[in-house]
């Protein structure tokens, strides 16, 4: 080893000791061992990648997927048929109801009133039909009387008549009988247009039952929709589900007829709307099992059936449709409504609105 002087600059040779000097190796390094994990995992990479693409190979096309596609339930719009104050509220936000519970009921001493002035009309209805076929009887007892006062001044005329054509009476004594003909005539006659007007009150029928005349069966009906207007003063459920947006439903509130002031989400009746692209149409059609998965419910798959195909895109049914007769009109791939049974899963409750995840199995229903 050299090491420079510092007295005179110039480099000198050192010997340095043996012990100082680094020590041979005693030993050459050990091969190293093979790792057999990675072969392992060199070796079953290629045969992953066969199998998925055995798997996408046989399975290409066998299924329609989207996720355009949301829990759909009826929802009812909740309304009065009667105008009213609200008496009673009986539910609340998001409460679940049967078909025929009550929702509130409407101040119903008006229309008790107007039932009961209907049911009097209706009586009065009744009374006046047997007036008539009273008077029917009069007015044919008077015509039975005509005919016959009419038959008496007949033979009366007749038998002084004879006698004036046989010369034993004069003319004279033919005219006070003639005179009372003609009133006995004329009486027949009113005593016929009495009987044909009360024949005409009875419908042409002296027969007709009570009910069956007009006057009354209209006073039946006023009697009818009085009674409907009573019974409509009480609003129940039209159908099992849950009540919403029941938060301005306070008593004492006047509501006017046919105002929407709640809605029932009827979740006995739950579906799956999915929006597939047209070009996906074409493999689809009613039957085919259908997957679905519910965002709300990760890794809980739900059983389906394709229901029914809409026979127009979305935008045929809005309000405003689209028109494409423009120069710079671009072409969009449209989406077409599939209505899609769901079977429920217990303790999963759907929800109108939830998005879900369906996939169509089309070689299956083949």
């Amino acid at each position: 080893m050299s090491a420079r002087n510092e007295k005179t600059g110039d480099a000198e040779i050192v010997q340095m000791p043996l012990s100082e000097k680094a020590a041979p190796s005693d030993a050459a390094p050990a091969p190293r061992k093979r790792n057999g994990r990675r072969i392992a995992l060199m070796a079953s990479v290629p045969v992953v990648l066969a199998a998925v693409g055995g798997y996408f190979w046989l399975t290409g096309g066998r299924y329609q997927e989207t996720d355009n596609a949301y829990v759909e339930q009826a929802k009812v719009a909740i309304s009065a048929d009667v105008a009213g104050r609200i008496a009673t509220v009986s539910v609340h936000e998001n409460q679940s109801v049967k078909a025929g519970d009550v929702l509130f009921s409407i101040d119903a001493e008006p229309y008790r009133i107007a039932l009961a002035q209907a049911d009097a009309a209706l009586a009065t209805a009744r009374v006046n039909v047997e007036q008539l076929r009273v008077a029917y009887g009069t007015a044919k007892a008077q015509l039975n009387a005509a005919q016959s006062t009419l038959a008496i001044r007949q033979a009366a005329f007749d038998r002084k008549n004879a006698l004036v054509e046989n010369g034993t009476a004069a003319d004279a004594a033919l005219d006070d009988a003639k005179l009372a003909l003609e009133t006995a005539r004329n009486a027949v006659v009113a005593a016929e247009q009495q009987l044909a007007s009360a024949t005409a009150a009875l419908t042409g029928n002296p027969d007709i039952a009570t009910d069956d005349h007009p006057a009354v069966r209209a006073a039946l009906a006023a009697r009818d929709t009085a009674q409907r207007n009573f019974d409509k003063t009480t609003v129940i459920a039209p159908a099992d589900g849950i009540v919403s947006q029941v938060a301005s439903l306070n008593a004492g509130q006047f509501i006017a007829t046919g105002t929407t002031i709640a809605s029932l989400i009827e979740t006995g009746d739950t579906w799956i709307s999915a929006n597939f692209k047209e070009t996906q149409l074409a493999a689809l059609h009613e039957g085919m099992p259908v997957e679905i998965k519910i965002d709300a419910y990760p890794g809980v798959a739900f059983e389906g059936e394709l229901e029914s195909i809409a026979a127009a895109t979305g935008a045929e049914f809005a309000l405003v449709p689209a028109q494409n007769a423009t120069g710079n009109w671009v072409k969009v791939t449209q989406r077409i409504p599939v209505r899609i049974a769901v079977t429920p899963v217990d303790g999963k409750t759907l929800r109108a609105g939830m998005s879900a995840v369906v996939a169509v199995d089309t070689k299956a229903a083949g």
